[in-house]
């Protein structure tokens, strides 16, 4: 008696095997819509029943990918049949400014990358970027982040010490805490400072260090006061 079995229904989708005539008879009773048919000219009923089973299961994730891609192509014509929306003109305005100043930031300062820190200081070549890096994340120094890449203050690096931070430069940033992110911070570096006579921070940090503590200090009470 020749092998005719039915595989569980699996989000719609069914298989059976048997010889062409059991086959035909089953589906004259049938409604479903679509029908696959699969011949073998030899073969066992095991490994028939094999290949049945892998192609039932297979069947509603080929099903699903095929809806998640129609769904995807629908929306790529969506999104380009839309309209262009462009930034509010304000935004326009301020993201114009931003990029601005941080121009005037990087061509105003000595900016070097942590493998050039590294060099600088006289650190194993093996792994450059590890004390300087070590040293941002204690708040010794501070880096802006440039196109993937972050960048220090060579005006941070006491020359006299083996190119390593200022002191005061930690207790600059301590004062500031989160207050400013590192932009902002080199911002304050580089802007002329009525408390120190109208000089740059960055340009006095060697040779007048209280006074730059003393000028982030009360930068920060006039924040607090409003």
């Amino acid at each position: 008696m020749a092998l005719i079995e039915e595989l569980p229904d699996l989000a719609g989708f069914a298989a059976i095997t048997g010889t062409p005539s059991e086959i035909r008879s089953r589906l004259n009773g049938s409604a479903d819509e679509r029908v696959i048919a699969l011949t073998f000219a030899h073969g066992g009923a095991r490994e028939v029943q094999a290949i049945a089973d892998t192609m039932a299961s297979i069947a509603p994730l080929i099903s699903a990918l095929i809806d998640r891609r129609q769904r995807a192509a629908l929306e790529a014509v969506v999104e380009a049949l839309a309209p262009h929306v462009p930034p509010p003109e304000h935004l326009m305005i301020e993201a114009r400014m931003a990029a601005q100043a941080r121009r005037a930031v990087l061509e105003g300062g000595d900016w070097l990358t942590a493998a050039q820190v590294a060099n600088l200081a006289g650190f194993a070549a093996s792994n450059p970027s590890t004390q300087p890096n070590k040293w941002k994340k204690q708040g010794a120094i501070f880096a802006i982040r440039h196109q993937g890449t972050d960048y220090f203050p060579g005006y941070g690096l006491d020359p006299a010490a083996g190119h390593r931070p200022f002191e005061a430069m930690a207790a600059v940033l301590e004062a500031f805490g989160t207050a400013k992110d590192a932009w902002g911070i080199a911002y304050w570096f580089s802007s002329v400072n009525s408390f120190l006579g109208g000089r740059r921070p960055q340009d006095v940090l060697a040779t007048q260090p209280d006074r730059v503590i003393a000028a982030a200090r009360d930068e920060m009470a006039e924040i607090a006061h409003g």
